[in-house]
């Protein structure tokens, strides 16, 4: 798939992005069967694109081997339906091969992480992303967080850069995301795409709406996918007031919730599949596992969500 369709299916607000969990079975292993069935379940409720191996995924956990393989299970369970984006991350070197893995494995697209560990200027990220993109044909999504941060001249330059479509944001920094915005649209204008990919991205989508920022991350829909197009609909329908009462009853609990813990962005939301049904396993260290009792609140809040739900009917 070329840039350009990729692009335009993503731009299409079709259903939430769809970032899906990795499960390991009793062994430790990866279970690809139940990561079939997870990737499966997300389509077939109006996902309108798998980021398989990504944050919530556990990137950061899985060897070249096992990440090869869940891409390939992910291509293998969406079966066209929807596009496939995959992790790539690390150094430059390792970025570039787990890009290769997978295109190997059939994904559509790439969404780069921050490069590991080191602060770098922009000078050296703007080079570490461009030789990511010339890696393979893959599409890429630049990942704007932590030690990865962009002056709006830098992502003007990944604009302007043959393979990069897109920035997703992870710092919330609005005051420059609107210039990086303005940037991008009088100095390189074109179908550049913009991402919210803050956790809980829903707790804050209506602003970066404000910014002209529609597609965002939703980890919610792992686990809850009915709230989250109930939600996702608002926003495109305008009605804020359903938006609000989502916000009001279950996305503000959930995300006071999720800040009880270090690393719950991600074991949080896994604890959740599991309530609902499909036994996704744990996270594996260096992330642990929510206490008992957050599971317990968050049974709660995932039941008040649904309630919120059935009283629109």
């Amino acid at each position: 798939m070329t840039p350009a369709p990729l692009a335009a299916r993503l731009g299409v607000p079709s259903g939430p992005l769809f970032f899906p969990v990795t499960p390991y079975g009793p062994d430790g292993s990866v279970d690809l069967d139940v990561f079939r069935a997870h990737v499966r379940r997300g389509v077939e409720a109006g996902a309108a694109a798998v980021f398989a191996c990504c944050g919530t995924g556990e990137f950061h956990a899985l060897t070249p081997e096992e990440f090869s393989a869940c891409v390939r299970a992910a291509v293998e369970a969406v079966e066209g339906r929807v596009p496939v984006v995959a992790g790539a991350g690390y150094g430059t070197a390792l970025a570039v091969r787990y890009a290769r893995l997978a295109q190997e494995a059939g994904a559509d697209g790439l969404l780069a992480m921050p490069p590991y560990l080191v602060i770098a200027g922009q000078e050296g990220l703007l080079r570490h992303y461009r030789e990511l993109a010339a890696a393979t044909d893959l599409p890429v999504v630049v990942y704007q967080r932590d030690n990865a941060v962009f002056t709006p001249e830098t992502v003007v330059a990944l604009a302007r850069t043959e393979g990069i479509i897109g920035l997703k944001d992870g710092l919330g920094d609005l005051d420059l995301m609107q210039r990086i915005v303005s940037a991008v649209r009088t100095e390189a204008p074109g179908d550049f795409l913009y991402f919210n990919g803050l956790p809980t991205a829903e707790q804050t989508q209506l602003a970066y709406r404000a910014l002209g920022i529609t597609l965002y991350s939703s980890a919610v829909f792992c686990f809850a996918p009915e709230i989250a197009l109930a939600f996702h609909r608002a926003l495109n329908s305008g009605d804020d007031d359903l938006a609000n009462r989502l916000l009001d009853g279950f996305y503000r609990p959930f995300v006071e919730l999720r800040a009880q813990g270090r690393g719950y962005a991600v074991s949080l939301v896994k604890a959740g599949v599991r309530l609902r049904g499909l036994d996704v396993g744990e996270v594996r260290p260096p992330l642990h596992e929510p206490a008992e009792d957050h599971v317990k609140q968050l049974a709660q809040v995932i039941e008040r969500g649904y309630a919120l739900l059935e009283e629109e009917r």
